[in-house]
């Protein structure tokens, strides 16, 4: 189902694949040596919201890119309601892109920021500014219509970057770390706005971002990359649950990657007991030896990092293991740094790690 801007806005006929954008052995390369995108094939639901996530240099801004036709394509194809549109023109797509920066010109009030667009195409200035003025409303800027964009504030600024954005009436509405720039609450607060204007618009939102809890609090089908290929692609819950290597288990975080016998298993934070050195381990459990090398104070929790017994701590080395305790069960037991303990966990919450 697609949205109606304003009244008279033809709505575009609905192809009868589920999925929105296809991509086909998707593959850029800016020269000799690794692919920035190596080989990528996915498919991304109608209507769904899809985070791509991953480091900096994993390809996702650059993927994102092509799929928007701001950057050429080397190798592969890329699909839009199963319309082959590799190597049409941006503004021939049926894409819209939302920048980082939100690229809005600065001379320009919202309401002309928004309507740049149509005035390009030749809508004249009444019908123009009639649709920007709907979309302002719809984004709660109506009432700022006049202001120029340094007169607004980061989030206000981003709302009019999403009226320009949909006043093309996209069928895709591509983002590249659209709350990177935000203080942590305006990001939080940003971050329910865009999940509520995916649902009401019932667009497809493919959404670009380093921050794994953005991505799980936004995405149906998170997306998780590295060094140009995808790791592991699925929905939130499954991904932090269950993830698929090493990389992702330790990206996602959350998870502690521990050797065995048998292979590398991932264990998530919150499900690792700390008992004190010599303390009898109940039967069946895992069990290791272990240091205190941190403690962290998070409100309702304390994170606990611990060191092999043994293993020097210098500036260069991180915590190996990580524990999640409840505040109140800390207060109980409130564990110091240099403090030999044991850490213990059941069978049960390993999950095997692939290679």
């Amino acid at each position: 189902m697609f949205f109606a801007l304003s009244k008279g806005m033809p709505a575009n006929p609905v192809p009868s694949s589920s999925a929105a954008i296809e991509v086909v052995g998707l593959t850029k390369r800016y020269g000799p040596g690794k692919p920035a995108v190596d080989n990528i094939s996915l498919s991304i639901a109608r209507g769904s919201y899809c985070c791509l996530l991953g480091p900096s240099g994993c390809g996702k801004s650059t993927m994102l890119r092509m799929i928007a036709g701001h950057e050429t394509v080397t190798e592969g194809d890329v699909l839009l309601d199963n319309r082959n549109i590799t190597t049409l023109p941006a503004a021939q797509r049926g894409t819209a892109m939302m920048f980082q920066s939100f690229a809005l010109f600065p001379h320009l009030s919202a309401l002309d920021n928004v309507a740049f667009s149509l005035k390009m195409k030749g809508v004249d200035k009444g019908q123009r500014h009639e649709q920007a003025r709907s979309l302002l409303e719809r984004v709660a800027m109506g009432h700022l219509q006049e202001r120029k964009p340094g007169e607004l504030s980061g989030g206000q600024q981003q709302r009019v970057a999403l009226a320009r954005a949909l006043i093309t009436e996209p069928r895709v509405l591509l983002l590249d770390e659209p709350l990177s720039a935000l203080d942590p609450f305006l990001r939080i607060q940003m971050r329910a706005e865009l999940r509520r204007w995916q649902k009401e618009l019932g667009l497809t939102f493919i959404h670009v971002t380093h921050s794994q809890e953005e991505a799980m609090a936004l995405a149906d089908t998170m997306v998780v990359m590295n060094h140009g290929r995808i790791e592991q692609h699925g929905v939130p819950h499954e991904i932090y649950n269950r993830p698929a290597n090493e990389f992702v288990a330790r990206f996602m975080g959350g998870h502690n990657v521990i050797d065995l016998p048998s292979g590398k298993v991932g264990v998530r934070t919150d499900q690792i007991d700390v008992l004190d050195a010599g303390e009898p381990v109940p039967i069946g459990m895992q069990t290791k030896p272990a240091v205190v090398t941190d403690v962290e104070y998070q409100g309702t929790y304390v994170l606990l990092g611990f060191q092999n017994p043994g293993v020097a701590r210098t500036a260069q080395t991180t915590a190996e293991l990580s524990v999640m305790l409840a505040e109140s069960q800390f207060a109980k037991r409130p564990f110091a740094v240099g403090e030999p303990v044991q850490l213990t966990w059941s069978p049960n919450a390993e999950h095997p790690l692939h290679p």
